[in-house]
């Protein structure tokens, strides 16, 4: 008889549970393939186990015929053991505010750079599919995270300043778009953010347009942006010179997710590279989208979505390693 303990459903439990090589490999089997391993090369069910390297041969010949648990996956090529990759994934995914990769390093016993790539690694599992439209009522609004450009050294100033814009307020910053459908009933607000160039009208409409159902319930602020929007939806606006609210018309959603993903931003990650930003909004967007689910939920869907996902260093700091 298996006595073998039920999944964790706090961190110390995750700890406790994943220091066992056993458990760690009999949960990712039942996570990734359901209990009933398949060669992720082939697609070759039942395989041969290799006990003493823990590995699993499939039955035909083909390259990479031999496959672990981490083939195919964010961990693919990692060195470091489960017992330290899946106590990582628990605290990314269930931390309100985000883990520093010094903080990350500190508790799983690895460096800040390797803590580093492996918070990259997880946010990748955590990046949302952003399937279909949202409709209903909808709030838009846009933020700038980055900087304040008097208060960058002059080789940052230079790199993120031109000629043109040295006297503008935002400039240094990266400004990001945000769009909220509001719950209806017991159900639960659900957000999108992304990167955008500019806040220009050719660029902005095309994003809400295609992710924003026609005849939905559009709100937004006095934004010369958004003037057009009524062509395609029921616009509302909010004048934030008058007032903040007027009825239903406000948009204090996207205002408060945006007060959440600053704290993060500031308070735990302090320098963020434009570079880098849409991995951050990805890892905010998930905890906030599956926040009324339990830590244990979070984390097992997060790794429902590690296959097919590869983040190599060299992608992530945008060039050969070495260089």
């Amino acid at each position: 008889m298996d006595k073998r303990p039920a999944p964790p459903t706090t961190l110390l439990e995750a700890v406790r549970y994943f220091a066992d090589p056993d458990a760690c490999l009999e949960f990712m089997v039942a996570i990734r393939w359901n209990g009933r391993v398949v060669c992720p090369t082939c697609g070759r069910p039942e395989p041969r186990f290799l006990e003493a390297r823990r590995v699993w041969q499939c039955g035909r010949a083909h390259n990479k015929r031999q496959f672990s648990i981490k083939t195919g996956t964010i961990f693919e090529d990692s060195a470091l053991g489960m017992e330290k990759w899946l106590p990582a994934v628990w605290m990314i995914v269930n931390a309100k505010n985000g883990i520093s990769s010094y903080e990350l390093g500190r508790a799983v016993g690895v460096t800040q750079k390797t803590a580093w790539f492996m918070n990259h690694r997880i946010r990748l599992a955590m990046q949302g599919e952003d399937g279909g439209t949202l409709n209903g009522e909808v709030e838009v609004d846009e933020t700038y995270i980055g900087g304040k450009a008097r208060k960058m050294n002059t080789g940052r100033r230079k790199m993120n300043l031109d000629g043109k814009h040295k006297r503008n307020a935002w400039a240094g910053k990266v400004a990001v778009l945000g769009l909220l459908q509001r719950h209806e009933g017991k159900g639960k607000s659900r957000v999108r953010t992304m990167p955008v160039d500019n806040v220009r009208r050719h660029r902005l409409q095309p994003i809400v347009l295609d992710n924003i159902e026609d005849g939905s319930t559009v709100y937004t602020d006095k934004l010369a942006t958004y003037d057009t929007l009524s062509v395609y939806y029921q616009h509302k606006v909010i004048d934030h010179a008058e007032k903040y609210v007027d009825g239903v018309v406000h948009t204090n959603g996207m205002e408060n997710y945006w007060s959440l993903l600053k704290r993060t931003i500031r308070g735990t990650y302090v320098s963020v590279e434009p570079f880098h930003l849409f991995r951050y909004l990805d890892e905010q967007a998930f905890r906030f989208n599956e926040r009324t689910d339990t830590d244990s939920t979070r984390f097992e869907k997060t790794l429902q979505q590690i296959a097919g996902r590869r983040l190599t260093f060299e992608q992530l700091v945008g060039h050969p390693v070495g260089l």
